[in-house]
């Protein structure tokens, strides 16, 4: 998840609120980091979290509850690379591989993304891409991103 917009740790507790109620339970959540924005430059710095959930939800039901979700945190989608007050992707979804219209998992972008992988480091370094066949702690390390990924202090 992230955000970086208004008041970003307050809409990432949102979030994991709307999830708990939506989707199911959340069993583990990483710090929040303060990142650079990726993809535009010009944007006011993201924080990003991690969370895993229990659902019993399918793939596609899980989206749809996402992006009910966003919507009721306040997200309008216009652009691709805009600043938002809140944006949910689905990472993983246990070891399925799902290449729909709508849905592509794993997230086709985690191998290429430091601002999701160090938060997913911290909840998953084991766990293992089931396409790429590598830990989340090599992707990482492979990793050519080199956008500030640095933790929330309590004061932010």
């Amino acid at each position: 998840m992230g955000s970086n917009l208004g008041d970003r740790k307050g809409h990432l507790l949102r979030a994991c609120e709307l999830l708990e109620q939506q989707v199911g339970v959340i069993t583990d959540r990483s710090n929040i980091y303060r990142t650079q924005a990726w993809g535009s430059a010009d944007q006011p710095a993201y924080y990003n979290q991690v969370v895993k959930i229990n659902t019993e939800l399918a793939p596609s039901s899980l989206l749809d509850e996402i992006l009910s979700i966003e919507e009721k945190i306040g997200r309008i989608r216009r652009s691709k690379w805009e600043s938002r007050i809140i944006d949910i992707d689905i990472l993983y979804y246990d070891q399925q591989i799902l290449d729909e219209s709508h849905l592509i998992v794993p997230h086709p972008q985690i191998p290429n993304r430091r601002f999701t992988l160090v938060p997913l480091c911290e909840l998953a370094p084991d766990l293992k891409h089931p396409q790429l066949g590598m830990t989340t702690v090599e992707l990482l390390d492979n990793c050519k991103d080199e956008l500030l990924v640095e933790p929330l202090r309590s004061e932010s």
